[in-house]
């Protein structure tokens, strides 16, 4: 199993006069690019990139409108990772509710405090968790410091309609919601992981020097 997957859809692309000039696919490439890349698609995950167009339809316009827009069947590389698949990405901050990770293209990757290595425990001096493992009589802290490399198993993938909340949000405030990546607002994906297995955490861990 792999964490990208292609998707077939569907969808009536708008060509401007702009582009108008510009080869027809290249043109219908580059506005899939640009709608798409970087975007959460509920339930289907990550969109990455175009991977191929299969069918481009007839053309069409409408009264007023100096675009045109054109039917096209199109597949798309998305990131939607298996549940128990193994990433490796870096920490990125850490919070008395547990570790946030980033995979560099993808950054909402958390691991709650109950999927941590045990025992462990939240230092607030240096803002960062600290798994206590205990060798024999011995008692190693082994500190879990932003930007170090992590190996998580995935528990689950939440999705959340970020624009089924942001119409209902609007018509109660009575204006637009701010864009998502705000702390406290709904992530249209996010990652659950845990580390509370032997191999999983830093990679440091797991190397032979990494205890002094």
């Amino acid at each position: 199993k792999q964490w990208y997957q292609r998707r077939v859809r569907g969808n009536n692309v708008g060509i401007r006069p702009s582009l108008f000039k510009v080869e027809q696919t290249k043109a219908i490439r580059e506005v899939l690019n640009t709608k798409l890349a970087n975007k959460v698609l509920f339930k289907h995950g990550l969109c990455i990139v175009l991977h191929d167009i299969l069918h481009i339809g007839d053309s069409f316009s409408f009264p007023g409108d100096a675009g045109t827009y054109t039917s096209v069947l199109f597949r798309y590389v998305v990131f939607k990772p298996f549940e128990d698949e193994v990433l490796i990405g870096r920490v990125r901050r850490s919070s008395s509710e547990g570790v946030w990770v980033t995979l560099g293209f993808f950054e909402d990757v958390f691991l709650p405090q109950e999927y941590l290595q045990s025992p462990c425990r939240f230092d607030k001096e240096d803002n960062c968790w600290v798994w206590e493992y205990r060798d024999g009589l011995e008692t190693h802290n082994l500190y879990m410091d932003e930007k170090e490399e992590i190996r998580f198993r995935v528990v689950k993938v939440e999705y959340n309609d970020v624009a089924k909340t942001n119409r209902s949000t609007a018509t109660e405030k009575g204006g637009p919601m701010p864009a998502g990546g705000v702390e406290g607002e709904p992530l249209p994906m996010k990652i659950i992981g845990t580390i509370s297995e032997p191999g999983l955490g830093l990679l440091s861990w797991w190397r032979e020097d990494n205890v002094e």
